[in-house]
């Protein structure tokens, strides 16, 4: 696959856990414009199967020593939402561009630093929401920007599913785990609620901005019953349309996971498969004019090898930035915020009065 200068961006991938060995070592080997330069983890044990299974040109057990590589371009972080900060600001500062996984981070404040020390460094920084890499869900954000003439309202909702382990099990490679990970202070799944915030709420939150644009105040209900928590969130958006946000894991039925959007001009109907499934969004969009509904195949669904392809582009090319740049990192955990306090305080909360962590 051709792109732009025909030259690759040499990546490097920190962290070997699930979410590298299932997304991000096979993204980086099949992007047309980038390659698997270095592999970094403590986890001697993991670095050796990992570096044998996808053959990067160097292996690192110390993050240090693979900033120091002067070949590298640019790092993937891939580690526990906890590190996210830490091993990012150290890349930007270093000189590297960088792709960290979402959430950018646990906190405000957090993702505020990185997005600092990006500025500072005269690096790209793009955070790691891959749905705006989905080739369905892109054909319905160039409707609603080009030809939708404004949106009324948008409902959008994330819900996975009990049988979701199922499914995955079935197209994920075997995942290989080591005793001698890395592992946060505190282990994050011990508070469902807020784990469920991040690791859920962030693709919820950023799909919604990337459509309807940005989130000023949120109102949200929580309630938790028969083993699963459920947030109904209102949204304001800053154009005036009105949103509503489903964020309820998990449900029981299969995947259940997609966005309605009415315009001025037509409507967008999307409905979001199980992410490993590697299949385009099925997305409706409805045209007033001619009252004719199109969709588009979409055939290629790996977002998260063209999420890395873009990144590349904008960095060797000049491409625009099509993914979520520091500035949406930032507004994505401030909406989390936002709707952790309104749920907690039962009355609606503006972005711009919070900080602090989710």
């Amino acid at each position: 696959m051709a792109h732009g200068s025909g030259r690759r961006l040499k990546v490097g991938v920190l962290g070997c856990g699930p979410i590298a060995q299932a997304a991000h070592f096979e993204s980086a080997t099949k992007a047309g414009n980038a390659r698997l330069h270095a592999i970094c983890d403590v986890a001697e044990d993991l670095l050796a199967r990992m570096a044998a299974a996808h053959a990067p040109t160097r292996t690192f057990s110390d993050y240090g020593a693979m900033l120091a590589d002067p070949e590298l371009d640019a790092v993937i972080v891939a580690t526990s939402d906890a590190f996210h900060v830490e091993a990012s600001v150290a890349a930007l500062d270093a000189g590297k561009h960088v792709l960290c996984e979402k959430p950018a981070a646990v906190s405000v404040e957090g993702a505020e630093a990185m997005r600092a020390a990006a500025a500072r460094a005269g690096r790209t920084l793009q955070i790691g929401h891959m749905k705006r890499f989905d080739a369905g869900l892109q054909s319905a954000k160039a409707f609603v920007d080009a030809e939708m003439g404004g949106v009324l309202a948008l409902k959008a909702w994330y819900c996975d599913s009990t049988h979701r382990y199922a499914m995955t099990d079935a197209v994920q490679p075997p995942i290989v785990r080591s005793g001698k990970a890395k592992r946060p202070a505190a282990d994050p799944k011990a508070d469902l609620k807020r784990y469920y915030m991040l690791a859920h709420g962030s693709h919820l939150v950023d799909t919604a901005r990337w459509f309807g644009g940005e989130i000023v105040e949120v109102d949200a209900r929580f309630r938790e019953a028969f083993g699963a928590r459920c947030w109904f969130v209102d949204v304001a958006f800053a154009s005036g349309a009105f949103g509503h946000l489903d964020l309820t894991v998990p449900v029981r039925m299969d995947w259940h996971e997609g966005v309605e959007i009415y315009g001025a001009e037509g409507s967008v109907t999307a409905k979001t498969w199980n992410p490993w499934f590697y299949k385009s969004s099925d997305v409706d969009i409805f045209r007033e004019a001619d009252a004719t509904t199109s969709r588009a195949l979409g055939a290629d669904g790996h977002f998260y090898r063209r999420q890395l392809e873009g990144f590349a582009a904008t960095i060797l090319d000049g491409a625009p930035m099509t993914g979520a740049d520091g500035a949406d990192g930032v507004a994505s955990v401030r909406a989390m915020v936002a709707i952790a306090r309104s749920a907690e305080a039962r009355k609606p909360v503006r972005l711009a009065d919070v900080d602090g962590a989710v």
